[in-house]
């Protein structure tokens, strides 16, 4: 049975962005909302709309049942979960499989196998994919207070089933364990429902390497390059970029060797990002996670590369092959996204809900902006703050970044607070031009910004 009706699971700019897909596709959209998101533009934009639940994501978003119910009430062929809620939650995509429904993006196995980061660190070692050196889970203070010394400080405590930056804790010396285990392992059971935490070693020089892969249900995994993902604050990416930047070829093609060897090795079907941290002082990279999904920052590589990523998507779970051999991915310029959310950078990232009483976003060659807001929008104070993904192109990296700075400086919004300045005041950094960064440098930054 061919996909004729998708049921999109999520909101905001992601929601839009699969509506859009389904329609060039020539496939009706029907958007889940809750009443929070009743007159959003996805609501308006989707050939339908049906409310799942109250504006809480506990309540509405996050509950596999009302998904479930939305997508056979709806009849809907299929279901995309953008990312995010329950995007790298293998119980929707196990429902989906049960009620006959298909669902876009990998398989329930597959899912499971990688969102455990201490599993995906142990099978892609299987591969001889090089992984940070670390430990297994850490059953005890005692026990992480040995694992430690013997990896040798500074460490990084991290939650087993963690993700989004939260349950991490840099360790710079033995007196600081404790308390930073009580934190993570805290942190973790609340955000995840699981305490598990192991330990890796620090980088503390690093760049944040990701690649795009692509895989079908024959068995052909392609990758679509990768990005650069080096600047983030609390373990969040403010800023990315494709194709990365100051790096050796020879340790890109490497890098991009072994996340198609990673996919293949476990029949990986659908769109994924395979990351990775290289460490600046020895050049060696290592593995780091996968996320079974579309990426926040998926539009730098369509935009260097014309591959419509949602779309492939889509055709994948309908059980077609790729659209691509590896020989057809071609890489054109360079292209940069900045993420601007709803928080105000001079009261520390403190989140600004609230009416939006000007948007005027840019507009002009080598410009695309992903948004879902408007005049008149009520940006609501239950989810995730991202307002617009702000991109350029350029013929080469130096033309992006004019282009960047050009539209952000051209990005008009008023009646909350954005990171529109923030922004503006990275990139204009003599280290970003230059591509000395690391996963570090924007905290380094915050305290010389002056809005």
């Amino acid at each position: 049975m061919s996909i004729a009706r998708v049921l999109v699971a999520n909101r905001g700019e992601i929601a839009l962005r699969v509506i859009k897909a389904c329609r060039e596709l020539g496939i009706e959209s029907v958007i889940a909302v809750s009443e929070a998101d009743r007159e959003s533009l996805p609501a308006r934009t989707a050939d339908r709309a049906v409310c799942i639940g109250p504006p809480r994501s506990s309540e509405s978003y996050l509950k596999v049942e009302a998904i479930i119910a939305a997508a056979l009430g709806t009849k809907s062929d299929a279901v995309h979960p953008g990312y995010g809620f329950l995007a790298e939650k293998p119980e929707l995509a196990e429902a989906c499989e049960k009620h006959g429904v298909k669902f876009i993006g990998p398989k329930p196995d597959s899912i499971r196998q990688m969102g455990n980061k201490l599993a995906a660190r142990a099978l892609v070692s299987e591969y001889r994919i090089p992984v940070v050196p670390g430990s297994p889970n850490v059953g005890s203070l005692k026990e992480g207070f040995a694992l430690a010394e013997s990896i040798g400080f500074p460490v990084l405590l991290k939650a087993a089933a963690g993700g989004g930056g939260r349950g991490i804790k840099i360790v710079t010396e033995a007196s600081e364990l404790q308390r930073a285990f009580e934190m993570a392992t805290a942190e973790a059971k609340a955000a995840f429902g699981d305490a598990t935490l192991y330990i890796e070693r620090y980088l503390p020089n690093a760049r944040h390497i990701e690649v795009q892969i692509l895989g079908d249900q024959s068995g052909n995994v392609i990758h679509v390059g990768e990005r650069d993902c080096s600047l983030q604050r609390r373990y969040q990416k403010v800023v990315e970029e494709a194709l990365a930047y100051s790096i050796p070829e020879q340790v890109r093609k490497k890098i991009r060797t072994a996340a198609v060897t990673a996919a293949k090795n476990i029949r990986y079907e659908n769109a994924g990002t395979i990351e990775f941290i290289l460490d600046q002082e020895s050049g060696k990279f290592y593995f780091l996670e996968m996320n079974t999904r579309i990426q926040v920052e998926h539009p730098v590589t369509e935009m260097i590369t014309g591959v419509d990523l949602v779309q492939e998507q889509i055709s994948i779970a309908n059980g077609q092959r790729l659209s691509y051999k590896q020989s057809d991915i071609r890489f054109s310029g360079h292209a940069i996204e900045c993420r601007i959310t709803a928080e105000s950078p001079r009261d520390g990232f403190r989140p600004s809900p609230g009416v939006i009483t000007e948007w005027h976003p840019p507009e002009g060659e080598g410009i695309r902006v992903d948004s879902h807001c408007f005049e008149g929008y009520f940006v609501p104070p239950f989810y995730d703050s991202l307002l617009a993904k702000l991109i350029t192109h350029g013929a080469d990296r130096h033309e992006a970044m004019k282009r960047m700075g050009e539209a952000l400086e051209s990005f008009r919004v008023n009646g909350i607070a954005t990171t529109i300045p923030f922004l503006g005041f990275l990139l204009h950094q003599q280290d970003y031009i230059s591509g000395k960064v690391n996963t570090r440098w924007v905290e380094r930054k915050l305290e010389q910004f002056v809005p």
